[in-house]
């Protein structure tokens, strides 16, 4: 079965012209009745995709999307409990692929076998008063163990990592695939995207835009003010130093918003959704062939490796094999510069706790 065309538009690819969701499109294209997405419960000829921690905040909503999505076949959910109930809830959607469900550690590589992609959100959220060190010390060790379960279950799938600290997650991943002697930097990703959907959501309501003409190049890490937006590369913005600084913070700092906005009880979990959702999909067209998937993510990288950072977020060009290219740092303006210097030691600390923890 081929794949049909996605127009779900990557947020931060220059060609967008316009955006809809999975979701929005999986609704219209249930009331089609011959619609080839749509009618056959089998996901045969399309890849196996597996999600981590599908039980939680995150994962349930990802799964969701994930299940709406033309180039997902079959989905796994792996999780400690609970999934074997959100995999039935999901099976019962009739969209092409069956959903099964996997409870604890022994049964997590079931769930990985013969996986294309595997997504995950698994640890601990952050709550009120939570540092990053406070993730980490809970979240170190469940990434490792995932990783540990991919390299003898999946060792040539992609990994696509979203549990916090990313800056620090993903060197871990890396370090244990690489014991394993299946490390390949081109299939492992730190899940950026939520980073590029805020600022591209806040800068399109400042400027009054369409969101779908807002194109924002987000770079460096993924906490705080190692996140870097190159607000300056905005066509037409004209912001002052004010705005400029206003909408930095605002998009470092969106997760406080949210976590702010919950009253404690719970994070980001909606929107980290949707930006998994589309950062896997357009990971998967890329590799089902489709031109020109540009994307931002975190990955091993010479951008920032003369500061001491192997690893970073700049835009790359995604294909069959994973990251086929890295595009190098768009140009800064001062202020931007100066950010970028005064956190790049930051990142390069917190990556080198990732590498550190597997040492």
């Amino acid at each position: 079965q081929q794949a049909k065309k996605v127009v779900f538009q990557p947020p931060a690819n220059p060609k967008a012209k316009e955006t809809r969701s999975m979701f929005s499109r999986a609704l219209a294209g249930l009331t089609k009745a011959n619609s080839r997405a749509f009618t056959s419960a089998s996901g045969a000829g399309l890849p196996k995709v597996a999600v981590v921690g599908a039980a939680g905040g995150i994962g349930q909503s990802l799964s969701l999307l994930l299940k709406l999505s033309p180039y997902v076949g079959d989905l796994a959910l792996s999780d400690i409990v609970n999934t074997p109930g959100v995999a039935a809830d999901l099976d019962h959607i009739n969209t092409q692929g069956e959903v099964k469900g996997f409870n604890g550690r022994e049964e997590m590589g079931k769930a990985l076998s013969g996986a294309k992609v595997v997504v995950v959100p698994a640890g601990v959220p952050r709550k009120p008063g939570m540092t990053r060190d406070d993730l980490f010390n809970t979240n170190a060790s469940i990434v490792r163990s995932i990783a540990e379960c991919a390299a003898e279950h999946c060792p040539d799938a992609f990994l696509a990592i979203i549990s916090n600290p990313v800056n620090s997650t993903v060197p871990i991943v890396a370090e244990t695939l690489k014991k394993a002697g299946v490390y390949d930097p081109k299939k492992l990703f730190g899940v950026t995207t939520l980073d590029i959907t805020r600022a591209n959501t806040f800068v399109a309501n400042a400027l009054n835009r369409k969101m779908a003409d807002v194109n924002v190049t987000v770079t460096g890490g993924h906490a705080g003010t190692t996140i870097l937006p190159v607000l300056s590369g905005v066509e037409g913005a004209n912001f002052s130093d004010e705005q400029i600084a206003a909408l930095t913070k605002r998009i470092q700092f969106g997760g406080d918003e949210v976590v702010k906005a919950k009253d404690g009880a719970g994070s980001a979990t909606l929107s980290m959704a949707y930006a998994a959702a589309h950062f896997t999909e357009r990971l998967l067209a890329a590799a089902a062939g489709e031109k020109d998937v540009i994307e931002c993510a975190y990955v091993e990288s010479p951008v920032a490796a003369k500061d001491g950072c192997p690893y970073f977020s700049t835009q790359i060009r995604l294909g069959p094999n994973g990251a086929e290219e890295i595009f190098p740092l768009p140009s800064l303006s001062a202020a931007e510069q100066a950010n970028y210097d005064e956190m790049i030691g930051d990142l390069a600390s917190q990556i080198q706790k990732g590498v550190d923890f597997c040492n």
